[in-house]
C-alpha cells in the first residue's frame, strides 16, 4: 500500500504531501481542483509516461516521491533482485524528477533506475483505473490473462509446464526452418571451411618452420660452393703446394729461442704460438667438414616441396606460417560452434514431433482447466453483478480453438455479455455502456482482490454516469474491495464519499496571484458538510445536511 505521496511543482501543485491509510480513501472536491492531477502524479512514480508539460510554470523540474509498504511477494522479490534493489523493512521509496529538457531521474530506494524498470516495479504497487480506462475489458486480447489470474494457483503450474515444451518446440522448429532455408548456402560454406581445415591440418605446419627450411635449402643449394671453399681453405693452410702451417711452426720455434732476451720478444712469441694452435684447430675443423660433406639431392627435393606447400598456403590463408595457423584456429572454432555443426536433422525432426505431441497434450489439459475455471469465474461475476443491480445479466467466457498453438496455449478467450433480458450474448467490448463497464470492472476487481490481495487500487471517477441505488451499490462494492486492498477513489458521488474510511478534500485557491492546490483530511463534522455539498451543489440547506448525516450514518452501519 502507498503510505505517503509528496508532490512538488507538478501542474497547479506547488508543494503537497499526503499520508494515506489502509482501507478505502476518497478524494473529493470541486471539478478542476486537482484531484486527477494527484492520480497523475501517482501514475508517474510507477512508470507512467512523463512530459515536461507536467512542470509547474516558473519551475525547472517537478518532483514526485512515494513511500510504499509492500508485503513479501515472490515475483516482486525476484524482480527487485534482478534489478539489484534492496528493500528494507518491507518499504520501497520511489522518486521521480522530470526536467524541462525532457530528462528523467528515477530512483527506487535510492538506486538510479530507468523508466522501464520503474514501470516493471509499478505493476506490483498500484493498479490505476480511470473513467475511460477499462483497457483490460475493452481489449479482447486481455481476457485470457484475466481468466488465468482468476485461479492462478491452479493454472500457473500447468501454463508454466506448457510454455517449457512450447519453447523447446519453437526452438527446434526454428532450427529446422533456418537449416532448410539456408541449407545450400550453409552447406557451401561448411564445405569450404572443411576443405580449408583439412588442407591446413594435413600440412602439419610448425612455428618458425619456414625459416629453418630456408636455411637448410640455402646450404643444400650451395653444396658445390661450400665444398670448394673448404678444400681450398685446407690446401691454403696445409696443402701439397703450401706449407703455411710449417712456416708458422718454424717462426714459432725461432721466436721461442730468443724470447727470454727481451719481454717484447716473449710477447710476440706467444702471439705466434696462439696463431699456430688456432690454425691447427681450424685445419682440424675444415678436415672434418670435408669428411662430412655429402650431397643429399632427395633432401633438397623434400625441402623444395615443403617450401612450395607453405608458399601455396601463404597465398591463400596468410602472409606467414603464424597467420595461417591463426586462420586454422578460427575456422576450427567456427566449425565446432556452427549453428548446424553436427546437426542430426533426422533426430531434430523426431524431437520436434515429440515436443509437438507434448504441446498438444498439455495445451488440451490447459484448455480443460481454463474451461472449468471459466465456469467458476462466470458464477462469481454474475453474483457480483447481481449485487450491482445487473441481475438480468448473462456473462459467458467464450473459447475458440486456435489454428496452431502459441505461447499462451491453444485457446482464444473473449468475454460475452447480455445486459438485458431476451438479448443474445455479444462481445463485451461492443455492447456494454460506460456504466455497465464500470460495474463489470468492479465485479472483476472485487473477485481478484479477494483472491490475490492486490496492493493499491486507484479508481478515478469510475462511478461517473450512475446514480440512485446503482451508485449505492457501487459505493459498497468499492468499499468491499478496500477490505482486501488499499483503495483510493476520486468521486463526485456522495454515496461513495460517505462509505469511505477516510476522506480528503482537494481545494484550489489563488495565493499571491498563483493557483494552488491543497489537500486536507476531513474530520467527521467536515465530512457532513462535504457530503452535503456533493448532494446539493453550492447551496447547502438544513435538509441537505440531514441527508448527508443519514448517508454517513448508514455507511457506518454497513
Amino acid at each position: 500500500m502507498i503510505q505517503e505521496l509528496s508532490v512538488q511543482d507538478f501542474a497547479i501543485i506547488s508543494n503537497l504531501n499526503i499520508e494515506f491509510k489502509e482501507g478505502m480513501t476518497v478524494l473529493t472536491g470541486e471539478t478542476g481542483a486537482g484531484k486527477s492531477i494527484i492520480i497523475d502524479a501517482m501514475g508517474l512514480i510507477v512508470g507512467g509516461r512523463g512530459s515536461s508539460d507536467f512542470i509547474r510554470d516558473g519551475a525547472e523540474k517537478c518532483r514526485i516521491e512515494g513511500s510504499f509498504y509492500v508485503e513479501s511477494n515472490q515475483e516482486m522479490d525476484r524482480y527487485l533482485a534482478d534489478c539489484g534493489i534492496e528493500m528494507v523493512d518491507d518499504v520501497l521509496v520511489v522518486q521521480r524528477e522530470i526536467y524541462r529538457t525532457g530528462r528523467n531521474n528515477c530512483r527506487i530506494n535510492g538506486q538510479l533506475v530507468n523508466t522501464k524498470t520503474l514501470r516493471g516495479m509499478g505493476q506490483y504497487l498500484v493498479d490505476i483505473h480511470g473513467q475511460n480506462e477499462h483497457q483490460e475489458l475493452m481489449e479482447a486480447t486481455h481476457h485470457l490473462g484475466l481468466l488465468d489470474q482468476f485461479d492462478v494457483d491452479r493454472l500457473t503450474p500447468v501454463l508454466a509446464d506448457y510454455r517449457i515444451h512450447y519453447t523447446k518446440f519453437k526452438e527446434l522448429e526454428m532450427n529446422l526452418k533456418k537449416f532448410h532455408a539456408n541449407e545450400k548456402e550453409y552447406v557451401q560454406r561448411m564445405d569450404m571451411l572443411q576443405f580449408q581445415f583439412e588442407e591446413i591440418n594435413e600440412a602439419e605446419l610448425l612455428p618458425n618452420e619456414e625459416e629453418q627450411l630456408l636455411e637448410e635449402r640455402k646450404k643444400l643449394v650451395s653444396f658445390q660452393q661450400i665444398t670448394d671453399g673448404l678444400k681450398n681453405t685446407y690446401n691454403a693452410i696445409n696443402g701439397d703446394e703450401s706449407q703455411a702451417l710449417d712456416l708458422v711452426a718454424q717462426a714459432m720455434n725461432e721466436m721461442s729461442s730468443i724470447e727470454d732476451l727481451d719481454p717484447s720478444y716473449k710477447e710476440t712469441s706467444e702471439l705466434i704460438q696462439t696463431s699456430y694452435y688456432s690454425l691447427q684447430e681450424a685445419l682440424t675443423n675444415v678436415s672434418a667438414f670435408v669428411d662430412d660433406l655429402e650431397l643429399d639431392e632427395s633432401r633438397l627435393l623434400e625441402v623444395e616441396s615443403r617450401l612450395d606447400v607453405i608458399r601455396q598456403l601463404k597465398r591463400k590463408y596468410g602472409e606467414t606460417v603464424e597467420k595461417i595457423l591463426e586462420h586454422f584456429e578460427y575456422i576450427k572454432e567456427e566449425l565446432s560452434l556452427s549453428e548446424f555443426g553436427g546437426l542430426d536433422v533426422e533426430q531434430v525432426e523426431r524431437d520436434l514431433e515429440s515436443e509437438k505431441e507434448l504441446v498438444d497434450s498439455l495445451g488440451r489439459e490447459l484448455s480443460q482447466c481454463r474451461k472449468e475455471t471459466a465456469g467458476n469465474l462466470e458464477e462469481n461475476i454474475l453474483t457480483e453483478l447481481k449485487s450491482l443491480f445487473m441481475e438480468n445479466t448473462r456473462f459467458k467466457v467464450m473459447f475458440t480453438e486456435l489454428d496452431k498453438p502459441n505461447e499462451t496455449g491453444l485457446d482464444k478467450v473473449e468475454f460475452f455479455i447480455s445486459t438485458n433480458l431476451g438479448e443474445d450474448l455479444k462481445p463485451l467490448v461492443k455492447v456494454a455502456s460506460g456504466g455497465e463497464l464500470s460495474r463489470v470492472m468492479l465485479a472483476i476487481k472485487t473477485i481478484f482482490s479477494k483472491n490475490h490481495g492486490m496492493t493499491s487500487i486507484v479508481f478515478d471517477e469510475v462511478d461517473t454516469g450512475v446514480s440512485g441505488r446503482v451508485a449505492q451499490a457501487i459505493a459498497e462494492k468499492i468499499h468491499q474491495i478496500g477490505t482486501n486492498s488499499q483503495v483510493l477513489c476520486i468521486t463526485h458521488l456522495p454515496q461513495v464519499a460517505a462509505i469511505a474510511d477516510t476522506q480528503y478534500f482537494i481545494k484550489k485557491e489563488i495565493i499571491n496571484k498563483r493557483t494552488e492546490t491543497s489537500v486536507s483530511e476531513l474530520a467527521a463534522t467536515e465530512r457532513v458538510d462535504e457530503v452535503a455539498r456533493m448532494l446539493s451543489g453550492a447551496e447547502i440547506t438544513p435538509l441537505t445536511l440531514e441527508h448527508a448525516k443519514e448517508l454517513l450514518s448508514i455507511a457506518q452501519k454497513k
